[in-house]
């Protein structure tokens, strides 16, 4: 089973409003090939952090892939064709303590974290030894 990070601007959608939302949230408005395609790759059920970008820049809570990939429903047809595409997640539980983006820098063992090399990337993968690094900076079990 695949781990993800899902990055949002807590302005914009927030952990919050995550959590208050009670139940699956379309991932919209990603227009990145990269980010949709790692969506195109997501199982229901797999697992994702959930990433305060812009100011905070810290992992915040973990996520579950609750739909397959769909169209996105932000997104105009072109040529007659959908081209960008999202899944629904759902919150799963908070962090005990926010995991901040320089920590997982100096953090053994994180230093090939995608975060770490292309931090732009706003859907990206977490390999399983970094999923169980940041969860236990974090305060949760893996």
């Amino acid at each position: 089973m695949a781990h993800w990070l899902f990055k949002s601007e807590p302005d914009t959608w927030g952990w919050h409003d995550q959590v208050a939302k009670k139940g699956p949230e379309e991932w919209h408005g990603v227009r990145n090939y990269q980010a949709r395609n790692n969506m195109r790759l997501m199982q229901v059920g797999e697992l994702g952090f959930f990433y305060h970008s812009v100011k905070e820049k810290a992992v915040v809570g973990i996520v579950r892939v609750a739909t397959p990939i769909h169209p996105d429903s932000t997104a105009e047809p072109k040529n007659g064709k959908i081209v960008w595409e999202c899944v629904d997640i759902e919150a799963v539980r908070s962090f005990e303590r926010p995991v901040t983006l320089d920590e997982i820098k100096v953090e053994p063992g994180l230093e090939q974290m995608v975060l770490v090399n292309n931090s732009r990337l706003s859907v990206q993968p977490v390999s399983e030894a970094e999923w169980a690094i940041i969860c236990r900076m974090g305060g949760v079990e893996p």
